[in-house]
């Protein structure tokens, strides 16, 4: 297979893989869709807050390993630059999925996945990062944040800015980008805390 189609392959894969929403699949199997209550987003924050702490685990973990599956394939298709190539494309998935009205996630936990089964050391650490910053701060979206940014600048002080550091750099920024209204909240002091509850 020529290098060419072995990267469209990664990208068409792994853009399929991350339009399968787990929040919305499973909160319409719960009676409501997630995406017409709380904040519309589908989630695993919003599903916490909307259907309670296992829901949120779920959607969580599905999300994750939508990306970790999607990696895994890219680089058993075409290697390290298979994984990020599918990597990227899930991230683009989850966020707009095809399946859905391209009306998706932020991107945290399907950036988790690939960042853990591309570059694990510097993905758990990340993941642990920003865990560690949402139980003190009690904010999802500050921990989320926190979380991939670092992982982004390891991989980008330890592999170089091309074109490895430039990849993490650019998943941490769409990530970023689809949190700015948690952003504005956030400066503005009316984020929300994790402990706080949606109204059903």
């Amino acid at each position: 297979m020529s290098p060419v189609i072995s990267a469209i392959l990664c990208l068409v894969i792994g853009y399929l893989l991350g339009s399968i929403s787990v929040g919305v699949i499973y909160s319409k199997s719960l009676g409501r869709d997630i995406r017409t209550a709380g904040s519309k987003n589908s989630g695993a924050t919003n599903m916490t807050r909307i259907h309670g702490m296992l829901p949120g685990l779920i959607t969580f973990g599905g999300d994750c390993l939508k990306g970790v599956i999607a990696a895994l394939i890219g680089r058993w298709i075409f290697g390290v630059p298979g994984a990020m190539l599918a990597g990227a494309a899930v991230l683009i998935g989850h966020c707009w999925p095809v399946f859905f009205g391209f009306r998706g996630g932020k991107g945290v936990a399907t950036c988790i996945g690939v960042g853990i089964s591309v570059f694990p050391l510097y993905g758990l650490i990340g993941l642990a990062a920003g865990v560690i910053v949402m139980l003190v701060s009690k904010f999802v979206s500050f921990g989320s944040l926190v979380g991939v940014t670092l992982f982004a600048i390891l991989v980008t002080i330890i592999f170089g800015f091309w074109p490895i550091g430039l990849w993490a750099i650019w998943m941490d920024l769409l990530v970023i980008w689809r949190h700015r209204e948690n952003i504005k909240r956030l400066l503005s002091g009316t984020e929300r805390k994790i402990t706080d509850k949606e109204k059903k």
